[in-house]
């Protein structure tokens, strides 16, 4: 019985994958172990960071185990396979493209496995790998669903089109035949995709994902839906307005900015304009006056100005945020930013970072202040003493619960990073 382990890297996304490749191999009859005979890496590439870090995890699976299969797949793999294929123990570069079948692959008696490679096409690619599997971090209690993969944009700074193909969606009835399957064990579900907002916008398709989620609403039991990341435009007053009515919604709303600059985003070949963005994050905060709202916000974007990172700050500044997730522009070989010659100096990018951090900090504290007092609804950890809440805080329970059980938090204060339990209350039913 041939034995393998998966490392994966990245985003939701990209743990749906390895989720879903686990169990095609599993169905397959490999095993699991601790020095196996496969180590499959599914990668990520949206920095060079990301790619950094493959190189030196390859370097060291062959290291510690020299006998060992290193299989690298992905979207590093997909967009430099060559490059891969050249590091020592690689025995088999698979791209996204070639993802659906990795398992039969691998299962190949008479494969070779020196180097070889597998990509394609990713724009022929019509169907995506998709298993719910548990968050990156280790939460086992709040699963991700990928319903949609891909993404036609062509954000000018962005690899992820080229090494994830067109944008696609799973079908609605099968969405519907897993969130049934998961609730019957778990309270919460997070959907996600790498363009999540562009779900059922195939043409043909008269579905949105307003109403995918009014499907779950009415044909599943589950407790808590929340969407993970949606572009700025594609928060709709019909989503928001879904958003905001039901109960059984996160409240929470994630929007990528990336700049606040009206110059920056058009150099970022961006498909909204500041003054979108904020009426649809105002919108959003009126509707749902405690909802979580968070951005994705890069800074030092190429020839990126004092000026033009103060509009930034001032626009962030000025809009309701309760969290930021701050990135410092990474060159990416092959997108038209990575070819400007007005790069900003490194140190300038992480300056900015900085500046961004401490503001986003500030609003979260005060976010957190206002919670104090409050009734909120949460999910319990794996750790049985934190939980999770629909406005995506962290609560410090006073007792211990059982994990993914929703119940009624009342607020009693702040911890460092989150929010304490005045006193534990009844699990709902």
């Amino acid at each position: 019985m041939a034995t393998f382990a998966i490392q994966n890297f990245g985003c939701r996304a990209s743990q749906a994958d390895g989720a879903a490749l686990e169990s095609q191999l599993l169905e397959r009859g490999f095993a699991p172990a601790d020095r196996p005979e496969f180590v499959i890496l599914n990668t990520c590439t949206v920095t060079a960071t990301a790619d950094d870090e493959i190189r030196q995890v390859v370097r060291r699976v062959h290291r510690e185990n020299p006998d060992a299969r290193i299989v690298v797949t992905g979207c590093y793999a997909q967009r430099a396979p060559n490059e891969i294929a050249a590091l020592p123990g690689v025995a088999m570069v698979v791209g996204n493209s070639h993802k659906t079948h990795l398992a039969g692959l691998l299962a190949e008696p008479s494969a070779p496995f020196h180097g070889e490679i597998h990509v394609g096409d990713i724009f022929a690619e019509h169907e995506f790998l998709a298993s719910p599997v548990a968050d990156p971090a280790g939460d086992r209690s709040r699963p991700n669903l990928k319903i949609q993969d891909g993404c036609n944009n062509r954000c000018s700074f962005c690899i992820i089109p080229f090494v994830r193909g067109r944008s696609r969606s799973a079908p609605a009835d099968q969405v519907i035949e897993q969130i049934r399957t998961l609730s019957a064990n778990f309270s919460e579900v997070v959907l996600t995709g790498i363009n999540l907002g562009r779900w059922g916008r195939e043409p043909g398709s008269n579905v949105r994902l307003a109403g995918l989620l009014r499907r779950i609403l009415a044909e599943t039991e589950l407790r808590l839906i929340r969407l993970s990341s949606v572009e700025p435009m594609d928060f709709s007053d019909d989503l928001l307005g879904l958003i905001a009515e039901s109960p059984r919604i996160a409240k929470h709303v994630h929007a990528p900015l990336q700049s606040g600059s009206d110059t920056v985003l058009r150099r970022m070949h961006r498909k909204y304009r500041p003054s979108h963005y904020e009426d649809r994050i105002r919108r959003a905060r009126a509707w749902m006056p405690d909802a979580a709202i968070g951005a994705d916000v890069m800074v030092g974007f190429p020839g990126e100005t004092e000026a033009e990172f103060e509009e930034t700050r001032a626009f962030i500044e000025s809009l309701p945020f309760t969290y930021l997730h701050i990135f410092p522009y990474s060159e990416r070989p092959g997108t038209p930013a990575a070819e400007r010659t007005d790069q900003v100096p490194v140190e300038a990018r992480r300056h900015r970072g900085r500046v961004l951090k401490t503001l986003a900090l500030a609003k979260n504290l005060e976010f957190r202040q206002r919670m104090v007092g409050k009734h909120l609804q949460a999910v319990t950890l794996e750790d049985r003493i934190s939980a999770v809440t629909s406005n995506y805080l962290r609560v410090q329970l006073a007792a211990p619960r059982t994990p993914r059980d929703m119940s009624e938090v009342e607020i009693g204060g702040l911890t460092p990073n989150g929010l304490a339990e005045r006193a534990a209350l009844q699990i709902l039913a």
